[in-house]
């Protein structure tokens, strides 16, 4: 089969080239992709050395079931589905149960792709806020994927969202998509907040940590600015109302036996309904992969970039 791997001497760090097909365990389903998302991560880690030449990334991939898990479990042979691994860029994917959401027959697979890494991220995240009815939840990098994802679910849980974007250009969007403020950084918010998604890092998260009322919480699920968080010493002193409030990490695969298809199935049917706006903001053929990873790399994109596979 054909994959997008780890090439160090081709741009973007990535190629096209011909790997093994994948051996299903008999828990695993094999899905045959449509089309994959790309994310900040994975696509900076193609051009770090420490990942050898022919490495196959991917998490985010979108598709049709070719083979159901020889154990019963998981969707039927022909099944279209969302899918959450490693090794998404390639035509073929062995995927488990649980990291399988069923989608819809006519949903779009380039719109499903952008829903697992960032989707699940801001629903567990924005789970563990606990209830967001009447709160001011504050969301930074809010025109990226995680962020317009948490975005649009705070909204939709009754949040009074707080949008935190560097790119002017991203507010009246990101009011289409239910934030009921827009700033161009945390530092310019003058009301508490109860609740952080912060997937800046960085001074962003230091300021942001300023707006949290008594008993607030911060939760750090990206870095993207790439910059040290360095904490005044007054910022955790925990008088004037600034008590018991805490700043918490975030690992989606944290922990390993999480079982997340009733969460890729809900989050592909809003997404098939058009109850959720994946944000894509490029797409076209894997053979230009180049192209985008360029473009995510340089920060030009605002949302999900996605490739179609020919």
């Amino acid at each position: 089969m054909r994959a997008l791997v780890v090439d160090h001497t081709a741009p973007g760090h990535l190629s096209l080239t011909d790997v093994p097909a994948p051996r299903p365990a008999a828990h695993e389903a094999l899905v045959r992709i449509e089309a994959v998302s790309l994310n900040f991560g994975e696509v900076h880690g193609a051009t770090r050395q420490q990942l050898p030449d022919g490495t196959v990334l991917g998490w985010d991939a979108a598709g049709v079931v070719v083979r159901a898990a020889a154990d019963g479990s998981g969707p039927a042979e022909g099944e279209r589905v969302v899918t959450l691994g490693e090794t998404g860029w390639a035509e073929l994917r062995a995927v488990p149960a649980a990291r399988l959401g069923v989608a819809p027959k006519d949903a779009d697979p380039g719109a499903l792709s952008t829903v697992p890494v960032a989707g699940l991220s801001a629903l567990h995240v924005l789970r563990r806020f606990g209830s967001l009815l009447g709160r001011r939840v504050m969301v930074t990098g809010a025109s990226g994927g995680v962020g317009r994802y948490a975005v649009q679910l705070a909204a939709r849980s009754g949040a009074h969202v707080v949008a935190i974007s560097r790119n002017p250009a991203q507010a009246d969007g990101l009011r289409a998509l239910g934030a009921h403020e827009v700033h161009s950084e945390p530092a310019a918010v003058r009301q508490p907040v109860s609740a952080v998604l912060d997937n800046v890092g960085g001074q962003y998260l230091v300021d942001a940590f300023a707006t949290l009322s008594a008993g607030g919480i911060l939760y750090s699920v990206g870095r993207s600015s790439e910059a040290d968080a360095v904490l005044p010493p007054d910022a955790l002193l925990g008088d004037g109302g600034r008590h018991d409030r805490s700043i918490r990490t975030f690992f989606l695969f944290g922990d390993p036996t999480t079982d997340f298809s009733a969460d890729l199935t809900w989050l592909a049917a809003e997404i098939a309904a058009g109850r959720l706006d994946p944000g894509i903001s490029w797409r076209g053929p894997w053979t230009r992969h180049s192209e985008a990873v360029r473009a995510l790399l340089g920060r030009r994109l605002h949302g999900k970039a996605v490739l179609d596979l020919e």
